[in-house]
C-alpha cells in the first residue's frame, strides 16, 4: 500500500516486555501499517528481569522503519507521534554518551522487595501506590548503588535516569548529540510518574522527601508533563524527522484512552501475561484500603488530571503458556478453550507463583491446584485456568466497588486472551456485568495514537476518539447468583491454601 502525498496519519510507539510495536493509524481510528520486534528477555537470578535498553532503542528505530515503508510514508504525513511503553521498567544512563550504566530493571524485578520493610502501606497517601517491588523509583536507587561510583556520578549531574517513555523520549530528540543546537528533552508524563514512588499523586511533582527516602537524587530525574501535551519533535536525523511528539502514557492507562474510558465508572481489563483493571474515579484520587494502587489516568495540559484505581494480577494468559510449555496439556493458547470443560469436576488453580498481587498482595503464596480426584483430567484444568483469570478479575472489581462505591455495569476488555470467547463469557457470568470486546482489542498502542493526535489538532476532542471505537462482541451474564457464589466461596478455599508456602 501507498499513501497519498496528502494524506495524513498519527504514528505510535508501544515499547511493551516483550517487543516494541510501531503503529501507523488513520483518521477513522484504523491501524493502516505495523512493525514489530520482540527483545531479549535477560534473567540473571532468579526473581530478577532485566532488559537491554540500547536493544530496545534499536528496535524502536526497526518498528518505526517497518510501519513507514509498509504504507510508504513520509515523516510530512505524520501529523503526531505518541509512546506508550512497560511502565515502572528503569533505566539510567550517561549524559554524554548516552550509554545505560546497567540493563533496564523490568517491572516483573522482584529484586527491591524490600523496600518497605515492615509496611508497605508507608507511602500510600502521598503516592497510591504500596511500596513493594514494582514502582521504578527502588530500581533506580538500586542501580545507584550497585553500580560502581553511579551514586556519586548521579549526584554531580553525569547521570539520568527515567522509565522507559523517557528513554525513548531523549533518544528520539536527539540524545546525547542532541539537535539542531538543542539538547534533548528529558521528560515523561505524569501517567508514568505516578508509577515510581518518587510523585506526590496530589501536587503530580517529585516529592524531596520521598526521593531522599528512597535514595534517588532529583536532579537525575526528567521533568514530570502531561500525558498530552508537547514532548518536542523527533530529530531531525531521525525517520521521523520533525514530527511533533504530543502523547505519552503509561500501557494501561494508554489502553484505557484506546478504549475510550473517559467517564466516571468507566472500567477495562487487559489480559495479558498478566491482568491490569482500571476504573476511572474522576479529578479526584481515591486511596485504596483495600489493596489497589491510585493512579493517573491522564492530564490534558491546561484541565484537571484525572485519576483511576488499579489492581495488577500477576498471572493472567501465563497461566496458559504454563499449560502449554510446562505442562503439555495442550498444543496452543487457543486449544485451551476447545479442551475445557462444561464444569471444573472439583478442580482449582491458584496460579501465585510469584505471589499473589492485588488485592491480597501475599509474596508468601504459591501456586496450587487443589481439589484433584481420579475423575479430573486436562479439560477440567484447562477449565479451572479459566477460571483463576476470571475470579482474579472478580476480586479486584469487588475491591474497586469497596473503595469507590462505584458498580461498573460494563468490562470493557483487550488483550490476547480476550479471543478466548468462553473466558469473556465466564468473567460476564462472574462479574454480573457486560463484557464488551472491541473491533480493534490491540488498544494499547492504539490509545497512544489517539493521545497523540488529540495532542496534535488530529482529532478535536476526546468525543471525537470515542465515536471511532467500535465493538466487536458483547457477552451478558447468565449464571444464577447462587451459582456465582458457590464457585467464588470455593476459590476461596483455594486460596487459603497457597498461603504460607514462602
Amino acid at each position: 500500500m501507498t499513501a497519498s502525498p496528502q494524506k495524513r496519519y498519527v504514528a505510535a510507539i508501544d515499547q511493551g516486555t516483550t517487543s516494541t510495536r510501531c503503529v501507523i493509524v488513520d483518521h477513522d481510528g484504523q491501524v493502516v501499517a505495523s512493525g514489530q520486534y520482540e527483545h531479549e528477555q535477560i534473567m540473571p537470578r532468579q526473581g530478577w528481569v532485566e532488559h537491554d535498553a540500547l536493544e530496545i532503542w534499536d528496535n524502536t528505530r526497526r518498528a518505526v522503519s517497518t510501519a513507514m515503508v509498509d504504507i510508504d510514508v513520509s515523516p510530512a504525513n505524520i501529523v503526531a507521534l505518541g509512546v506508550t511503553n512497560q511502565r515502572e521498567t528503569a533505566v539510567v544512563w550517561e549524559k554524554a554518551t548516552g550509554r545505560p550504566v546497567y540493563n533496564a530493571i523490568v517491572w516483573q524485578d522482584t529484586r527491591t522487595a524490600g523496600i518497605a520493610g515492615e509496611d508497605p502501606r508507608r507511602w500510600l497517601d502521598r503516592t497510591g501506590l504500596l511500596a513493594n517491588s514494582y514502582p521504578a523509583g527502588p530500581k533506580i536507587a538500586w542501580i545507584l548503588d550497585h553500580v560502581e561510583g553511579a551514586r556519586e556520578r548521579a549526584e554531580q549531574g553525569e547521570l539520568l535516569a527515567g522509565t522507559i517513555d523517557t528513554w525513548l523520549l531523549w533518544n528520539l530528540t536527539g540524545g546525547a548529540r542532541g539537535d539542531d543546537g538543542k539538547p534533548a528533552v528529558h521528560a515523561t508524563d505524569v501517567t508514568n510518574a505516578s508509577r515510581t514512588l518518587l510523585m506526590d499523586l496530589r501536587t503530580r511533582r517529585w516529592d524531596p522527601e520521598l526521593c531522599a527516602e528512597i535514595g534517588v537524587p532529583v536532579r537525575v530525574l526528567p521533568e514530570i508533563r502531561a500525558s498530552i501535551s508537547e514532548f518536542g519533535r523527533v530529530r531531525r536525523r531521525g525517520t521521523l524527522a520533525g514530527v511533533p511528539i504530543t502523547g505519552v502514557l503509561g500501557d494501561q492507562q494508554s489502553a484505557m484512552f484506546g478504549q475510550g474510558c473517559f467517564e466516571v465508572g468507566d472500567a477495562k481489563n487487559t489480559y495479558g501475561t498478566g491482568l491490569f483493571l482500571l476504573l476511572n474515579t474522576g479529578t479526584q484520587p481515591q486511596i485504596s484500603g483495600h489493596g489497589l494502587l491510585s493512579t493517573v489516568l491522564y492530564e490534558i495540559e491546561g484541565q484537571a488530571p484525572v485519576y483511576a484505581l488499579e489492581g495488577s494480577v500477576a498471572v493472567g494468559g501465563s497461566l496458559i503458556q504454563w499449560l502449554r510449555d510446562q505442562l503439555g496439556i495442550i498444543r496452543s493458547a487457543a486449544e485451551v478453550e476447545k479442551i475445557a470443560a462444561e464444569d471444573n469436576g472439583g478442580v482449582f488453580i491458584v496460579p501465585a507463583f510469584s505471589g499473589l498481587f492485588a488485592p491480597r498482595w501475599r509474596p508468601d503464596a504459591r501456586g496450587v491446584i487443589v481439589g484433584l480426584t481420579r475423575f479430573a483430567d486436562r479439560t477440567h484444568i484447562a477449565r479451572a485456568a479459566l477460571e483463576a483469570t476470571a475470579l482474579q478479575t472478580r476480586e479486584v472489581v469487588e475491591a474497586m466497588i469497596a473503595d469507590s462505591g462505584i458498580r461498573p455495569v460494563r468490562l470493557r476488555v483487550d488483550g490476547g486472551m480476550t479471543a478466548n470467547n468462553l473466558l469473556m463469557q465466564l468473567q460476564a457470568d462472574l462479574l454480573d456485568a457486560e463484557v464488551v470486546r472491541p473491533a480493534n482489542i490491540e488498544t494499547t498502542a492504539l490509545g497512544a495514537a489517539f493521545a497523540a493526535g488529540v495532542g496534535g489538532g488530529y482529532w478535536s476532542s476526546l468525543a471525537e476518539v470515542s465515536a471511532r471505537q467500535t465493538a466487536d462482541r458483547s457477552w451478558s451474564p447468565r449464571w444464577t447468583a447462587e451459582q456465582r457464589e458457590a464457585l467464588v466461596a470455593d476459590w476461596n478455599r483455594a486460596v487459603e491454601r497457597s498461603f504460607d508456602w514462602v
